[in-house]
């Protein structure tokens, strides 16, 4: 399946360096997006790459090239008008959310990009509430202005309605569908036509509207510019003071410069966004985009980030990625927030603690790179020789920096009456992985292969941080644990290419949870003697349900619990029940949703920590097997949009799947079902909504939460688990 939406994070600052040529490179997607932009390298193309053709710059996976569609984020360095852009493709499938999360963690502005015909759709509100966390400004483009059904006023109302966003419109089509042809400038009330025969959509000219040649299109851009000044009025005071002041009479008089500035601080501001359209396939539309991107989203310095002060300069970056390359082993990117990177410069890892050396620069192209000999604030850079940086991980010059930069937090917290007082407080926020929903086992040819898989699944992990394997200790087999089929599948096929595996995949089964209905206590006592030393540890404890919806169980401890056996066995105590919370009484999956009350705790003299938390994990799975059991499974979000004439067949069959319809929108000439469905009714759905639409629909899926199954359906999963291995 995909996804008609994606973000393209952005961000740029005044070029400082001379070695960037201009060569043009073309994306084309298909039913994604399509862009095309400058893009810097030495070399030369017969022909545009295009995602059909499986020769697109930044899909430079076989896998990608296969599939016509991003798996993997590709960073890019590229040059517009005097400006560095440093762009990074980010995949648009549920499964990769990772990708675009942790890519936006480190940009500074986005491009969100729509399909004109079919406007929001679900992933869309996914990836733009990643944006919102992360305080991103950006800019809407609405692609496809060519293809049949595209309409400029549903997109930008679907915007406003289901993105709860403010719409600047910088720009109106001059057609739709196959009459659309060029563009109208608002803020210059100026008109774009492309030139038809110029297959590479460069041959475009720029003229002024005219009352006589255009009246029209010019009464409309009058009434839209003077709608736009109002809006950005609204949103911005130093702009409204001019306006009231030296051009309340007469809106035509504002120079085009000081309206481009107010809408440059209002999307800065994130308080509206600016919405530009084109077609990226004909690339109708992309050079005013690149304009855009320049003008109206923040560069590096302009984004105030409150850890930078304590550093003073010095040299502070994030890892937010990490590639395998067979010869010269992990490519670390690392967005630099202040100081300079250069080769054989040794660097401090704040989170490991530990320090290593940077042996080569690299500037990110896909998946060629350019060696440079340093590279500065803002950037995106690309290392070779960080054998354990991992994603999250936050870079420093050294450790007496990062010292240094703990004691002014720590004084400027005293002065605001704020504890922080320790390194980790002031460093960059890692990325939150989300928990995995499918799991199956995974087999090495031969016994003999078996430490070449654990390689390949430890350098897999650690490029991809949403990819969980464990071991199962009841059979011993190794568990591997994603985001979805296409996220597994996607890794089984990488170990076969990459690493020259034929691996053996068990049958997929759905990541279950589950947790307790009822209050209960249970008490256990562990006595044990090692050699000449008695281990013996009685403890009371209570669990309880909770409407926390986290995996996380909350420990509390009554006053009955000495303070001073806390202090020294508290860790232990929260290790055994983390352990016991791993596997549940039902299925061995992981525990959600409940509290654990510790009422006593008696420990004998000289009682090792391992046997507390031994202790405690017991207790706690007697008390969850004695409570009410709870199995709960994962609730996806579901869209399938469908034509008028197979909308009953996609109905009936999400009945039996034990879908819940909440409704059904129409959008253009389709009708869209919007529900809930379980995540274990819709494995295999594809190929089964291919055959009863004749191919037509489409669907996008998300996970909402995780719900009680009801005791029928309970029953029967318990039946069919019966004498299986354990489920994570």
């Amino acid at each position: 399946m995909l996804f008609n939406w994606r973000v393209l994070a952005v961000n740029h600052q005044r070029i400082s360096s001379l070695y960037i040529n201009n060569i043009c490179c073309y994306k084309r997607r298909t039913n994604l997006k399509r862009l095309k932009l400058h893009l810097p390298l030495g070399r030369n193309y017969s022909s545009l790459p295009d995602v059909d053709d499986g020769d697109t710059v930044t899909d430079f996976m076989a896998q990608e090239r296969e599939r016509g569609i991003t798996i993997q984020s590709a960073a890019v360095t590229c040059d517009w008008k005097g400006y560095r852009v440093n762009l990074i493709d980010t995949p648009g499938h549920v499964d990769f959310t990772l990708e675009v999360e942790r890519c936006l963690r480190v940009l500074d502005g986005a491009v969100a990009v729509f399909d004109a015909s079919a406007g929001v759709e679900a992933q869309t509100l996914t990836v733009w509430r990643q944006a919102d966390k992360h305080s991103i400004p950006r800019i809407c483009f609405l692609n496809k202005m060519d293809k049949t059904g595209a309409s400029f006023n549903y997109t930008v109302e679907s915007i406003r309605e289901k993105l709860k966003a403010k719409p600047l419109l910088l720009q109106l089509p001059i057609g739709e569908g196959k009459t659309f042809k060029g563009l109208v400038d608002v803020v210059s009330k100026e008109k774009l036509l492309w030139n038809p025969g110029s297959g590479d959509g460069k041959d475009f000219e720029r003229k002024p509207l005219l009352e006589l040649s255009d009246p029209e299109l010019l009464k409309e851009a009058t009434e839209a510019r003077n709608a736009l000044i109002e809006q950005v009025a609204d949103l911005d005071d130093e702009f409204v003071d001019l306006v009231l002041g030296e051009f309340s009479e007469n809106f035509d008089l504002l120079p085009a410069e000081k309206l481009q500035t107010a809408i440059h601080r209002v999307t800065v501001a994130q308080t509206a966004v600016p919405v530009l359209c084109g077609s990226a396939l004909k690339n109708k539309g992309i050079q005013p985009l690149l304009d855009a991107i320049t003008m109206y989203l923040p560069s590096p310095e302009e984004r105030n980030y409150e850890f930078l002060q304590w550093y003073k300069g010095d040299l502070c970056a994030l890892a937010f990625k990490v590639l395998h390359d067979k010869q010269r082993g992990p490519l670390v990117f690392m967005r630099i927030y202040s100081g300079t990177v250069k080769p054989q410069l040794a660097v401090h890892n704040i989170n490991g603690n530990y320090t290593e050396r940077i042996s080569r620069l690299l500037l990110p192209f896909a998946d060629q790179h350019i060696e440079i000999p340093s590279l500065t604030a803002g950037n995106i850079a690309l290392t070779v020789g960080l054998k354990h940086t991992a994603t999250g991980d936050t870079i420093v010059s050294s450790k007496s920096s990062a010292l240094a930069a703990a004691r002014r937090a720590e004084r400027e917290g005293e002065k605001k009456h704020r504890k922080n007082n320790e390194a980790e407080r002031l460093l960059l926020a890692g990325v939150e992985v989300p928990e995995p929903v499918f799991f199956c086992t995974i087999e090495p040819p031969s016994v003999a292969k078996q430490p070449d898989l654990d390689h390949a699944l430890k350098c897999l992990q650690r490029e991809d941080p949403s990819l969980k394997v464990k071991l199962d200790p009841d059979s011993g087999q190794t568990v591997l644990c994603g985001m979805g089929e296409l996220h597994i599948e996607i890794i089984h096929d990488r170990i076969k290419r990459e690493y020259g595996l034929e691996t053996y995949l068990g049958p997929l089964q759905v990541a279950y949870r589950e947790t307790i209905l009822n209050a209960v206590r249970a008490t256990d006592t562990l006595d044990r003697t090692l050699g000449d030393r008695r281990h013996l540890v009685t403890i009371e404890l209570e669990a309880r349900p909770t409407e926390t919806s986290s995996v996380m169980p909350v420990i509390e401890y009554t006053e009955d619990v000495s303070e001073d056996l806390l202090k020294t066995s508290q860790e232990a105590i929260e290790n055994g029940i983390h352990s016991a919370c791993l596997q549940g009484p039902l299925l061995g999956s992981p525990v959600q949703d409940i509290a654990i009350t510790l009422h006593s705790l008696v420990v004998h003299p000289g009682t090792s920590t391992t046997m507390i938390s031994a202790c405690v994990s017991r207790c706690v799975q007697k008390a969850l097997k004695k409570a009410d059991k709870q199995v709960l499974e994962p609730l996806m979000n579901l869209e399938v949009t469908v034509t008028r004439d197979y909308l009953s067949p996609v109905l009936a069959d999400l009945a039996q799947r034990r879908g819940n319809i909440q409704e059904i929108q129409t959008r253009q000439d389709n009708k869209v079902v919007v529900g809930f469905i379980p995540l274990a009714e819709i494995m295999g759905y594809s190929t089964v909504l291919r055959t009863i639409t004749s191919g037509s629909a489409t669907f996008t899926l998300e996970l909402s939460n995780y719900q009680a199954m009801n005791p029928q359906d309970q029953c029967a999963l318990l039946n069919r688990r019966s004498g299986l291995a354990k489920v994570f």
